[in-house]
């Protein structure tokens, strides 16, 4: 049986909302001596990217869970979204990435300017993004901020933590879309995360933090929140940017399949 869905109203939800930053201590030191990187099985999936748009300076594309942005270091691990779109377009070039885990889309550049233009927009904070996401438990707050910086997790890498004294600054908006309850009592939302920096791993961190992992998620997650999914339940289902020669602004939106 499907699990019971309870809806809650936007308009109210935002009315009611209390938009404090949620914070949190922890001790100063950190051991900061490299360590090994936690190892995993990297078995990309077969299915090609989704091509969303495409002309002659950009194509943006749907990137499936379980494929790196980038080509990885270590032997095995060259197969990725930079790789499979040079395949249908050579000139393709990174902009942004995605989490390996994490599904949705992503702008690639087809030429060095339109590569400088969407750069300069993502380091302006010119760049909508909007990611929807299943986590563990029920939201007091329909409506949120949490503002806590992020540092890396030396002999835990490639996870990362909250550091008050070594972090860079890290701020999310959330908001509760729906709730769901199975018949066995466990509880998930579905949340709208808006990320208003891009540190590694902020929204998965950020909604550990605050009580509320993401469903799936093989770093972060354990017990029921982790075995509730086979995959990460974290898309990204909107993104915008002005057009690097038209400087239209353009919009895409693809829902997530969870």
């Amino acid at each position: 049986m499907a699990p019971k869905s309870h809806k809650r109203d936007h308009k109210n939800s935002v009315k009611t909302a209390k938009n404090k930053p949620w914070k949190k201590k922890i001790p100063k030191e950190r051991d900061q001596t490299p360590s090994n990187l936690i190892e995993f099985d990297y078995q990309p999936p077969a299915e090609m990217p989704q091509t969303i748009y495409s002309d002659d300076q950009l194509v943006v594309f749907s990137k499936p869970s379980g494929l790196l942005s980038v080509p990885g270091t270590r032997p095995g691990r060259q197969d990725s979204l930079v790789s499979r779109a040079q395949t249908l377009f050579p000139t393709a070039r990174i902009v942004h990435r995605l989490d390996m885990d994490t599904s949705g889309l992503i702008v690639m550049a087809l030429n060095a300017e339109a590569h400088r233009n969407l750069s300069m927009q993502f380091e302006a904070r010119n760049i909508g993004k909007l990611y929807h996401a299943l986590v563990a438990g029920h939201p007091k707050e329909t409506k949120g901020v949490v503002e806590l910086p992020l540092f890396v997790d030396w002999p835990n890498r490639p996870k990362q933590m909250v550091d008050f004294e070594n972090g860079k600054p890290a701020k999310t908006e959330y908001e509760v879309v729906e709730t769901y309850q199975r018949e066995d009592g466990f509880k998930s939302a579905r949340v709208a995360l808006h990320p208003i920096t891009g540190r590694s791993h902020q929204l998965r961190v950020h909604m550990l933090e605050i009580g509320h992992v993401i469903l799936g998620d093989v770093f972060y997650a354990t017990d029921q929140a982790l075995s509730a999914s086979p995959r990460l339940c974290l898309h990204a289902s909107e993104l915008s940017f002005d057009h690097p020669t038209s400087h239209e602004r353009m919009n895409f939106a693809q829902n997530a399949d969870f």
